[in-house]
């Protein structure tokens, strides 16, 4: 199963439309995650559309349109992986601690809101990605989203992937 992982596309706000490659990565997708802050319903509507499934949640930044579409949290059982997505996990510090706590049931936190890629694993297991945005890069060097795969119900090939002239 493939997956795409994205958050914070902030479309039409940073951006008018998500990057190309992007597209292309939801089109081959089994699976399209986005972690919130899409901002307009236009954007949800259009990856709903292209997505074979798409796990959505709302950000701080979705006004009452998106919050009455989407949760503020999804779970989603892929292949076995228990997946869990929300927008904001709060402070970096203890973050893996408290998100363990928060979601014992999970095996992988897909989170957005801070536009930082993040890619750890909590002491118990639990597995905490964070895609970055890819069309406000804020401080980082790149805007980014994530691919993955899931098998047997493992996560395996995480890659973040840079995108160009942004």
């Amino acid at each position: 199963m493939r997956l795409v992982i994205t958050a914070d596309t902030h479309v039409p706000k940073r951006a008018r439309d998500l990057p190309a490659p992007l597209w292309a990565a939801i089109d081959a997708a089994d699976v399209v995650v986005h972690a919130g802050d899409w901002v307009d319903e236009v954007l949800l509507d259009a990856m709903a559309a292209r997505a074979r499934r798409l796990i959505g949640v709302y950000g701080n930044n979705d006004g009452p349109a998106l919050r009455a579409r989407l949760p503020e949290i999804a779970r989603a059982d892929l292949d076995g992986l228990r997946v869990a997505v929300v927008h904001e996990t709060g402070q970096r510090a203890r973050r893996e601690e408290r998100c363990e706590a928060r979601f014992p049931d999970a095996d992988l936190l897909v989170f957005g809101h801070s536009h930082i890629p993040w890619d750890t694993v909590a002491p118990g297991g639990l597995r905490l990605l964070n895609p970055g945005s890819p069309t406000d890069r804020r401080s980082q060097p790149y805007a980014t989203y994530l691919t993955a795969r899931v098998e047997a119900g493992r996560l395996a090939d995480v890659e973040l992937h840079r995108l160009p002239g942004r």
